[in-house]
């Protein structure tokens, strides 16, 4: 049993699977493209909503005050750790799946169930709190053209807000699930124009913004001390979650062992000096304890006399958060397909259009069950459920390369990450650190969702895998 829980599948096999005529994706991406797709998943529902919470705290953590600057940086340092050593699985293994197919590779079936399985999590949880997101921004939008939708057509049922349903939400869901069924180079280049417009957005907030910041905003710079900026280093590392989505798309690259390191590199590197930048502005226009935890970045502007500034900014945040939810959406249709691809799911997600090139089948059931979670739930702390999951997809991807390099010594690395073992050490100690600032509760979410997922696989994975049908494995 022992060695069937932790048989790994070979990566010439991997490789021969994704290239098997019923489950091949057409090939389209290229290294702008992926950079593209970074970008636009990195850049959205973090730096325009999750930074107010971050800054001004709530009842399950202390706010970073000023110190948000500290905690963009040690987020984005964990993420450049665990970035790299994407990089090189990325190369050796340019498939679909991410985390889950490098965890297959190194740690056995077991382990990369449990990742695939909190990879779902992630991106499901992650896209419906995006779906969310974007609702809001789109109601004020509206709201300042004098076009308020009914409460009812806006509010999931149940709490204080109670309505019908979240349509905005939903139906924006439905909508870019039609456009990934027809074509992930279509969707990427949506993205891309999207990708340019939001980039601008940032770049005018900080033009029109800095002018106005007033240095005495950022004292105290830790009012909560170390603990504020750690607490909020925590959930803002929802703000960098997308750099993994380009390694999901690897099988569709054009030339996955030269572009993949790009677009993981240059996508996070890009983001990391404009979150910087907006968070030091941010907190220097308006005292952090005024900062708005809906919307802060387009209210700080209207505070200091820039309404109209506020109005191109929650444009742009809507532009943005559209682009999140497009890449969000296919890092969950990749892994589903991947783990239907090894028959840990049912094999019928891993079906391919024969016209598009897509994984249609997985992308309608994302989409379908995204809309009506997102027309149905409040966002609740679906932020640190999102977080949880990356982080511990995180570890086990620094794990793994480390795992391979003495296992596979051979094994052509077209890139190769330096320093090693020491910088996958440190990605480890970092990602669990920012696990441990996670609140309570979601660690009682995330165990109680792990233990569903153990269940699942000894109930159909176990006896279904391909491996096991082949009697394959290490």
């Amino acid at each position: 049993m022992i060695r069937r829980l932790f048989r790994t599948k070979p990566i010439e096999q991997i490789l021969a699977d994704a290239d098997h005529p019923d489950h091949r994706l057409k090939k389209t991406l290229t290294a702008w493209d992926l950079t593209a797709l970074g970008i636009g998943a990195i850049i959205g529902t973090g730096i325009f909503v999750l930074i107010g919470t971050a800054i001004v705290g709530d009842t399950h953590r202390p706010g970073a005050g000023p110190g948000i600057i500290l905690s963009f940086i040690l987020s984005g340092m964990t993420c450049a750790l665990a970035a790299l050593c994407y990089a090189e699985f990325s190369t050796m293994i340019p498939v679909a799946g991410s985390a889950y197919t490098y965890s297959y590779a190194t740690l056995g079936e077991f382990l990369a169930w449990i990742t695939g399985w909190n990879l779902i999590l992630e991106y499901g949880v992650a896209c419906v709190a995006v779906a969310i997101g974007w609702s809001g921004y789109f109601n004020n939008l509206l709201s300042l053209a004098g076009l308020d939708l009914p409460h009812w057509a806006t509010h999931p049922p149940g709490g204080p807000d109670g309505g019908i349903a979240n349509f905005p939400a939903a139906i924006i869901v439905l909508l870019v699930t039609i456009i990934l069924v027809i074509g992930i180079k279509e969707s990427a280049r949506a993205t891309g124009y999207i990708v340019c417009l939001k980039l601008a957005v940032i770049l005018f907030f900080i033009a029109v913004g800095t002018p106005a910041v007033n240095p005495d905003n950022w004292t105290p710079f830790m009012p909560q001390g170390f603990a504020g900026v750690g607490a909020a280093a925590a959930i803002i590392f929802f703000a960098y979650i997308g750099f993994d989505a380009i390694s999901t798309t690897a099988e569709e690259a054009q030339n996955p062992q030269r572009d993949l390191p790009i677009a993981i590199i240059v996508s996070l590197s890009i983001c990391t000096v404009l979150y910087i930048a907006v968070a030091a502005v941010l907190t220097g226009l308006i005292p952090y304890s005024k900062i708005d935890i809906h919307a802060p970045v387009a209210d700080a502007l209207r505070l200091v006399g820039f309404k109209w500034g506020a109005a191109i900014v929650a444009i742009g945040a809507v532009a943005g958060i559209t682009s999140v939810l497009v890449v969000m959406m296919v890092g969950q249709i990749r892994v589903f397909f991947a783990m239907s691809r090894d028959r840990l799911l049912g094999p019928w997600l891993s079906a391919v259009h024969p016209r598009f090139g897509t994984p249609h089948r997985a992308t309608i059931v994302t989409g379908v069950g995204v809309a009506l979670l997102a027309a149905l739930i409040p966002i609740g702390d679906a932020a640190d459920m999102t977080n949880i999951g990356t982080l511990f997809a995180f570890v086990l991807v620094c794990l793994g390369v480390m795992i391979l390099r003495y296992t596979k010594p051979n094994q052509p690395r077209p890139f190769r990450l330096p320093l090693m073992p020491l910088v996958p050490i440190l990605g480890m100690l970092a990602c669990l650190g920012l696990m441990a600032f996670l609140p309570g509760l979601t660690w009682i979410r995330f165990g109680v969702w792990t233990i569903i997922g153990i269940i699942v696989y000894a109930g159909y994975g176990l006896k279904h895998s391909k491996l096991a049908a082949q009697n394959v494995g290490q």
